[in-house]
């Protein structure tokens, strides 16, 4: 010990003690001890003029929390290390179990040596034997701490956490814990994590090479979790997917309040096994909790749930809402639950931006959320995300999304939504290349995730380039063979893509007569079957099952009775038609007064117009959608502007502009002009025999 140059052994202390375990520790976990020179002598000299070097200087694979043990045992000053071995070996107990340790760099003068004084020979027998036991414990602790030999950018997967508790509440719990271990993971910039959604898929699989191969992935964690009476017991293993062996293991039994710090310590603990370098940015952030409120989390992880669950589905409207609702119980219970105004601002964002509300109480709401996330985390990279987000879906300000989405990336790195988002972006200002760019980065974050693949699936449509979408939607069923909106919608694509309907035809009756609750998923498809077929009966089936509310055509808001009116017209019963069109213009009429300029609203009510006879109003509106969402604002809503001021015009008798439209729309990526739609459905039966009509067909017709 330092203290030793002054040649006073009489007056060594305890501390002297645990300066020499400090020194084996130090030894044993880098190889070469805290100090070196020519004789003893030379050594302690040294110890005493300058502090021994940090562990991790040698060994920065360690774990921050055991360098700070080991640099409190090798302080110079006595009174600034542990009191005792005894108080050594407690701190590392609590560092072994994933509790807080006590040691800081820097300790306050204590002097607990009376006993010691009292009782020398106790002291001495006991500070030798604590010395003996905790050297020997150090080598079990150097096999247990060492980092894996391996690159951290092999990729982690974690795996959902089973439940073994039989109730539905503790499953969406244990999901709950899971999420929140792969999500403080995914901070961590120096570690390859694969999302969770691509890992849902192997819930309960134990091949875990199997999962490395197609996960491209070196480790997996996986675990189990057991709540009940106030209490939460975790079992945690890291296996390497190469060899299928354990890396690391650790039980868990805390009390339930303790579940988000427990959290923290499993995400820390890995990250230091796979020797991940852990900035002190990214450290904290896998410190902080999300909530302390059980409650508000609770909540908070089923709104997820809805809405990651969220597909190809005419449900998307009542799943959203039930998010809001869910989501305000959150943040009643925590106001300072940032994750939970994050998720609630993308929900209002997305039922604003799909018509399910698009009015200026809606986007207050979302503009609340915003603000509470801009208070709560002002600069962190998930704020970032949320505006570019609400950037987005509120505003269509595409530049300055994509500019909150450069900030996210620093901090984000491993967060998927970045790159598909800039997807989204790149697809409306019509970088189509660009876009399937940034879809593919998302796939590589998370290469299961089956909205990254829905959407890349949906990029491929937009251009027309079917053997895409096609292959892209048998990924999606490979990853979800029951996922019923997704055959159906695959089916639906034969229909566009060759004008056959018998594909979607049988996939619809094999899905409802295997599952007659799944009628108000698939409904557009349904009705654009029963349209294409030209059956009244089926097209009446479809109604009776369609949501309150109607069916909106990407982002069009058409009331139900403007369904019910195609179908009226259908069958041949104009006064039918003419009494539900006329309901609709009143719904829409409505919109369009509260909201001049909403270009959704004018393209639906203008469509209706037509419907009804109404030419000039028809052609105005129409016209004024174009206006107010061109293709150069947003390539996908615009194109579909154009496309429907070309039903207008074919509906109002005007041939020539109806076909010089329609022309137009054929060229644009992005417009539902398809062979099969052009062919099949009746909206275009009024150009049905002129050869310009049948000429552009004939250029959709699959080559």
């Amino acid at each position: 010990a330092p203290e030793q140059v002054n040649g006073s052994e009489g007056k060594l202390t305890p501390a002297a003690d645990v300066y020499s375990l400090g020194a084996v520790l130090f030894h044993l976990l880098t190889g070469r001890p805290p100090v070196t020179g020519e004789h003893a002598l030379k050594v302690i000299q040294q110890a005493a003029e300058k502090p021994a070097p940090k562990l991790r200087s040698l060994a920065p694979a360690l774990d921050r929390d055991l360098e700070t043990i080991c640099a409190k045992c090798l302080e110079i000053e006595p009174h600034a290390r542990y009191h005792s071995a005894g108080e050594l070996a407690e701190d590392l107990e609590r560092w072994l179990g994933g509790h807080s340790i006590v040691a800081r760099p820097v300790s306050p003068p204590v002097r607990l040596w009376r006993w010691s004084r009292r009782n020398p020979t106790f002291a001495g027998m006991a500070a030798l034997l604590l010395a003996l036991g905790t050297a020997v414990g150090v080598l079990t602790w150097k096999g247990e701490v060492a980092p894996v030999n391996g690159d951290p950018a092999a990729g982690i997967a974690v795996l959902p956490f089973e439940s073994l508790s039989p109730d539905k509440d503790n499953a969406f719990f244990a999901g709950g814990v899971y999420d929140g271990v792969s999500a403080k993971l995914a901070k961590v910039a120096n570690l390859k994590v694969i999302s969770h959604n691509s890992v849902a898929k192997y819930r309960g699989v134990r091949d875990t090479q199997e999962i490395g191969r197609a996960l491209n992935v070196a480790y997996v964690l996986r675990g189990s979790v057991r709540r009940g009476a106030g209490r939460i017991h975790l079992n945690i293993q890291l296996v390497d997917t190469r060899n299928d062996s354990q890396v690391w293991a650790q039980e868990y039994d805390r009390d339930l309040n303790n579940v988000f710090t427990l959290q923290s310590q499993i995400a820390q603990k890995v990250a230091d096994r796979l020797g991940a370098d852990v900035s002190s940015t990214e450290k904290a952030a896998i410190q902080e909790p999300p909530t302390t409120d059980l409650i508000a989390y609770d909540a908070y992880l089923r709104s997820k749930d809805l809405i990651n669950d969220i597909s190809f589905s005419t449900r998307e409207k009542d799943d959203l809402v039930e998010a809001v609702r869910l989501l305000d119980q959150a943040v009643a219970h925590d106001p300072l639950f940032f994750d939970a105004y994050s998720q609630l601002a993308g929900a209002h964002d997305r039922i604003y931006f799909l018509g399910f509300d698009h009015t200026a109480a809606r986007l207050q709401l979302s503009e609340a959320a915003i603000e509470s996330i801009r208070r709560l985390r002002p600069n962190s990279g998930e704020t970032h995300l949320a505006l570019a987000q609400h950037l987005y879906w509120a505003y269509q300000a595409y530049d300055r999304a994509h500019e909150e989405l450069a900030a996210a990336r620093l901090t984000l790195p491993n967060e998927a939504r970045i790159p598909l988002l800039a997807g989204y972006i790149d697809r409306r200002q019509g970088h189509w290349q660009e876009s399937l760019d940034q879809m593919k980065q998302a796939l590589e974050l998370d290469p299961h995730n089956l909205s990254i693949l829905q959407q890349t699936s949906l990029t491929y449509q937009a251009l027309r380039r079917y053997k895409e979408t096609v292959a892209t939607l048998d990924t999606v069923l490979a990853i979800a063979p029951k996922d019923i909106a997704i055959k159906v919608w695959r089916a639906w694509v034969e229909l566009q893509w060759r004008a056959d309907p018998s594909p979607l035809h049988t996939t619809i009756e094999t899905a409802l007569t295997e599952n007659p609750k799944a009628a108000p998923y698939i409904v557009l498809q349904w009705l654009d079957l029963a349209l294409s077929e030209r059956d009244p009966s089926a097209a009446e089936r479809v109604l009776a099952a369609m949501p309150a509310g109607g069916g909106y055509d990407e982002n069009i808001p058409f009331p139900d009775s403007w369904w019910r009116g195609l179908v009226a017209r259908l069958r041949g019963d104009q006064p039918a038609a003419r009494a539900a069109f006329a309901d609709a213009r009143t719904q829409l009429g409505q919109i369009v007064r509260d909201q001049p300029d909403y270009a959704a609203a004018l393209c639906a009510i203008g469509v209706v117009d037509a419907a009804l006879g109404n030419k000039e109003d028809a052609i105005r509106e129409g016209q004024r959608a174009v206006d107010l969402m061109p293709p150069s604002k947003n390539a996908i809503d615009g194109a579909r502007m154009i496309q429907y001021l070309a039903v207008s015009h074919a509906w109002t008798g005007d041939k020539e502009r109806a076909i010089e439209r329609l022309a137009e729309a054929a060229k644009l990526p992005g417009s539902h002009v398809t062979y099969g739609y052009l062919r099949l459905h009746p909206v275009w039966d009024p150009l049905r025999g002129d050869p310009r009509f049948e000429a552009i067909v004939a250029s959709l017709a699959p080559k």
